[in-house]
């Protein structure tokens, strides 16, 4: 059960053998400091003035921050890491093959609905003036089927986590009253998931379509209450519950 359409990466052209060598040994050197405007000015001019962009096509400064932003989204994911970290650290110390197939979700400061992650972007560490906490470290994130207008940086402890799975229909059994649950939540204007709660179950004979209970949830968010079918309801990985 996919929640959204994947989307696909932006191509780009142009760049000599040369220039995209360089280009990487500055991204190795430079690190996120290649996204400034000034930097890719400074490496535009230059390639444009060399002997190997004679006869072509002149650069935009913004062709090379592109193409800089994109070799980073596709490096190795450094939030990614430091979230299966703790979970997937072999005898040895390293990461295991499992924690780097994980999939991740995350919470939209928006309207508080989860979204799955496509990949995390960068990370940083806030200021939070208090002494018991005095860092607070956030993740930039892309969602699945979005652009880069939506992506938003998000609290890598709450609004971060591993992705919740479509319950099946054998499992209908295994939900109680009180279970968290992540909901579809369908209105006029909007179909998305939000956190809620089981508050009451109406047990009936499964048939050939499946489940046919009924589950009344009450969304965390605004404490509304809905009811919806098992279809509608994902779960928590077992590792998380």
């Amino acid at each position: 059960m996919d929640r959204l359409r994947p989307r696909s990466r932006p191509v780009f052209f142009g760049f000599t053998n040369a220039e995209i060598e360089k280009m990487e040994k500055v991204l190795e050197d430079s690190g996120e400091e290649s996204l400034e405007k000034e930097f890719c000015q400074r490496l535009t001019k230059s390639f444009n003035r060399s002997s190997g962009r004679a006869g072509k096509p002149v650069i935009k400064w913004t062709e090379i921050q592109s193409w800089f932003q994109t070799r980073l989204t596709e490096s190795p994911e450094v939030a990614k890491n430091e979230l299966t970290r703790t979970k997937g650290q072999s005898e040895e110390g390293g990461v295991s093959q499992d924690s780097l197939e994980l999939e991740f979700e995350a919470r939209s400061s928006k309207d508080g609905a989860w979204y799955d992650v496509e990949k995390f972007l960068n990370h940083r560490f806030l200021s939070t003036g208090e002494a018991f906490c005095p860092l607070l470290k956030e993740v930039r994130v892309r969602f699945i089927g979005f652009g880069a207008e939506e992506d938003e940086w998000v609290n890598i402890k709450n609004d971060v986590r591993e992705r919740s799975v479509p319950v099946e229909n054998a499992e209908c059994s295994n939900l109680k009253v009180g279970d968290p649950v992540l909901c579809f939540q369908e209105r006029r204007d909007q179909a998305i998931y939000y956190d809620a709660h089981i508050v009451e179950i109406q047990r009936k004979m499964h048939d050939v379509r499946g489940c046919r209970c009924l589950f009344l949830i009450r969304y965390d968010h605004d404490n509304t209450e809905d009811k919806v079918r098992l279809r509608r309801l994902c779960r928590r990985p077992r590792s998380q519950i």
